[in-house]
């Protein structure tokens, strides 16, 4: 993957977009990668022609649902809610992640302090609990830093991408 022009992005956003790229390239399995805030929309995404700015991959990755990087927020989005109310139904407290297996791909949701989700695409071989493990990661290195103004800067960021 080729990382995403960071052109006018704070410090704070490019290090997100920075440890999104990472997570994408570093963890076998990992086709795509979401952060989509507390309102379902996308905020940084490792899919640079759908979602994010940034030249065409060097490489071709497996695509995420249907390649589109919207669609896979819209599914975070869709499980975070469907999971939030499940566990308030049942009086379980918060979710801290979701894990959906499929014959040809698994999706994860786990949730980070703010509100807002953190969604994989990753290969129906991947090793669950690594991508786990490094979701946790990215969320607890990503968690203090997506503030409001952090995400409204990348909510206008992906809103002026081509």
């Amino acid at each position: 993957m080729t990382a995403p022009s960071t052109y006018g992005l704070s410090t704070q956003a490019r290090n997100l977009q920075w440890l999104l790229t990472d997570l994408v390239e570093e963890v076998p399995g990992v086709n795509s990668v979401a952060v989509v805030s507390s309102d379902g929309l996308l905020l940084l995404s490792s899919d640079p022609v759908a979602g994010g700015a940034g030249e065409p991959q060097a490489t071709p990755r497996p695509k995420g649902p249907r390649g589109a990087s919207a669609d896979l927020a819209t599914i975070v989005s869709g499980l975070g809610s469907l999971t939030t109310g499940a566990a308030a139904l049942m009086e379980f407290g918060t979710v801290k992640q979701t894990m959906v297996a499929m014959e040809n791909g698994s999706v994860f949701v786990m949730a980070i302090s703010d509100g807002s989700l953190l969604g994989v695409h990753a290969t129906p071989d991947c090793d669950m609990s690594v991508v786990a493990y490094h979701m946790a990661l990215f969320v607890g290195r990503a968690g203090h830093v997506l503030t409001p103004e952090v995400r409204s800067e990348l909510r206008q960021s992906m809103e002026n991408t081509p």
